[in-house]
């Protein structure tokens, strides 16, 4: 199993990002999927999630900003990132439980400068 997520990188305050996390081994469509962030000195917190059934949910700091959304067809889920800001700084990993094991991705580093 292997999630590999990339797009991150340097953004000024309010734009914009996507991120994507492709999967191999396991189905995207056929679990939970989320997107976890973690900026220095902080922990890791859940950002986004994913049902296998589409449900979406967010932490309220990103809520009416992010988007998570799903491609079955390319095991893909990926991370819309609107009016970013710079609390927003952190690694993001994505991660999905998958027949008993937590996997997650290497993370992509999201720098918003102000």
């Amino acid at each position: 199993v292997q999630l590999q997520a990339y797009g991150g990188g340097l953004v000024q305050t309010g734009g914009s990002l996507r991120l994507s996390c492709a999967a191999s081994g396991i189905i995207t469509g056929g679990t939970h999927m989320g997107w976890y962030r973690q900026a220095p000195g902080k922990p890791r917190e859940l950002v986004a999630r994913i049902t296998i059934g589409g449900r979406t949910g967010y932490t309220d700091s990103v809520a009416g900003r992010f988007t998570i959304s799903r491609d079955n067809t390319k095991n893909t889920v990926y991370l819309q990132m609107n009016s970013l800001k710079p609390e927003d700084t952190a690694v993001y990993y994505c991660n999905a439980p998958w027949r008993g094991y937590d996997y997650w991705g290497q993370g992509t580093l999201v720098t918003v400068s102000s």
